[in-house]
């Protein structure tokens, strides 16, 4: 479609070009070799905008042999303004009636006057032609530009993918194998939430987004097995308002978060809790988790901040300029929140 809409204003224009002429011709009757001798003007411009267009551009400009195109066009722009000159100069003696032409010959300096003002004319043909060669190469190239951007951000996405898929099982399976060594029974439902969970890893997570709702689901299979491991004490508030709403979010972007919570928010010996929230509008998703905050003694070197550095990535390549992560330790020093809002 783009080459025939330019191959048709290519056409157009150079109708109209050369069918310029008979708009000053017509109050002298016109005749086919009159009608030709005066397309002369046109013929050049065309002659000056496709050298450079088709030649002198791609071959000498594009390749920073700026001196050669300079040189090369100024030969072309000047000879042909020169040869212009003369030629219609001719034409008119020619086609003129005697008592039309001037009574006296043009001073010199009106010669170089038309020839300069031909030059010009042909040199702006000339810009005209390497301008439109430039703008089609930088969208070429900034559409390439894109593309490669796109399979690289695409190619660093799967990697966090493939990233996350371990340390989400390794998180998973070090809970359920502290559950075998007291509660039994536990650790085989635990097993049960597990293959779950693994269903929307294995299936759905290779997709660029997924149902919400989905991602939902999976947040509170996740939550629940988490809480068969926690001692009562510890309160678990999970609030999901989504209605039946269609909206799709990219795999696994909140879990880290989850994770974060129950990893770092329960204490065995001091009151803990951990409240989980995800509300959905058609203009925004926001996932708010709190959870109490017990800092880590000097002698507690569990984590290493992996997941969060994930969560940071993911969003910075899947919501561009498009979410808020708000995160810090409230001013009582008893909480810790995070929050993501993804606008849409």
């Amino acid at each position: 479609m783009n080459k025939r809409l330019s191959l048709f204003l290519h056409v157009a224009f150079w109708a109209f070009m050369f069918l310029s002429p008979l708009t000053y011709m017509r109050g002298h009757g016109v005749s086919l070799l009159q009608y030709i001798m005066n397309c002369m003007m046109p013929l050049m411009m065309m002659v000056v905008f496709y050298a450079n267009y088709l030649w002198l551009t791609p071959r000498f400009f594009a390749a920073g042999k700026h001196r050669y195109f300079l040189l090369i066009n100024l030969l072309l722009v000047v000879s042909l303004g020169i040869g212009l000159h003369y030629w219609i100069d001719f034409a008119h003696q020619l086609f003129q009636p005697a008592h039309a032409r001037p009574r006296h010959e043009p001073l010199p300096i009106d010669e170089i006057l038309f020839i300069l003002r031909d030059i010009i004319n042909l040199g702006i043909f000339a810009a005209v032609g390497t301008a439109i060669v430039l703008a089609q190469r930088w969208e070429h190239n900034e559409k390439a530009r894109r593309e490669a951007e796109a399979a690289r951000t695409d190619a660093e996405l799967k990697t966090l993918r493939n990233q996350i898929n371990p340390h989400f099982l390794l998180n998973t399976l070090n809970n359920i194998y502290a559950l075998t060594a007291f509660d039994a029974p536990k650790a085989q439902e635990a097993i049960q939430e597990l293959s779950k969970m693994l269903r929307h890893v294995l299936y759905d997570y290779e997709q660029p987004t997924v149902p919400l709702k989905d991602e939902v689901e999976f947040m509170k299979n996740y939550i629940s097995l988490m809480k068969i491991r926690l001692p009562e004490s510890v309160q678990v508030k999970a609030d999901f308002h989504i209605g039946d709403s269609q909206l799709r979010v990219a795999p696994m972007i909140f879990i880290s978060l989850v994770e974060n919570a129950f990893k770092h928010g329960i204490s065995p010996t001091e009151p803990s809790f951990v409240s989980i929230a995800v509300d959905a509008t058609e203009e925004e998703i926001v996932c708010d988790i709190q959870n109490s905050n017990h800092p880590k003694t000097a002698s507690d070197h569990s984590g290493h901040g992996i997941g969060l550095q994930q969560v940071q990535r993911r969003l910075d390549l899947s919501y561009p300029n498009r979410y808020e992560w708000l995160r810090g330790i409230s001013d009582d020093s008893k909480t810790y929140c995070s929050k993501i809002i993804i606008k849409l």
